[in-house]
């Protein structure tokens, strides 16, 4: 649908090419979250097949993932971000991060959702804030999953 998009930081590299992704080292980390251990790979491989992702390399081994829902024009919500733990806390979020909010297709995107249960402040640094009104926010969660 869109060009592929490459960024590169020394020997990190992070790439929008759907071809690229070790399925199974995103199925790894997937399994080790807290939002998405109990998906199935079915499930994860549809998500994945519909949205716009990132993989984050060091060298040619994939170490990160990062997916966003979006219509490319209004709005985009960011899910499944994950880095291995050996490759947490350098800076890698925070460039991942910045990679994606400078998407050509997603930088003109006004209003960004995600949903954390414990990375508030990390996400602060980029603008995030809880819901203005919450009582306009609305969910529904179903008992089933289709496989």
């Amino acid at each position: 649908m869109y060009p592929v998009i490459n960024y590169e930081k020394g020997e990190f590299s992070i790439t929008t090419d759907l071809k690229s992704i070790d399925m199974e080292k995103v199925y790894e980390l997937l399994s080790e979250s807290y939002w998405a251990n109990n998906r199935s790979q079915n499930i994860i491989n549809k998500s994945i097949e519909n949205s716009l992702c990132f993989s984050l390399f060091h060298k040619s081994k994939q170490i990160g993932f990062f997916r966003v829902i979006t219509d490319y024009a209004t709005y985009a919500y960011l899910c499944d971000i994950i880095i291995d733990r050996d490759f947490r806390h350098k800076g890698l979020g925070k460039w991942s991060l910045e990679c994606i909010f400078n998407h050509p297709e997603l930088k003109n995107i006004k209003r960004w959702s995600l949903i954390t249960k414990d990375a508030h402040e990390f996400y602060r640094q980029f603008g995030f804030t809880e819901l203005n009104n919450p009582e306009r926010y609305m969910e529904l969660i179903k008992d089933t999953q289709i496989d």
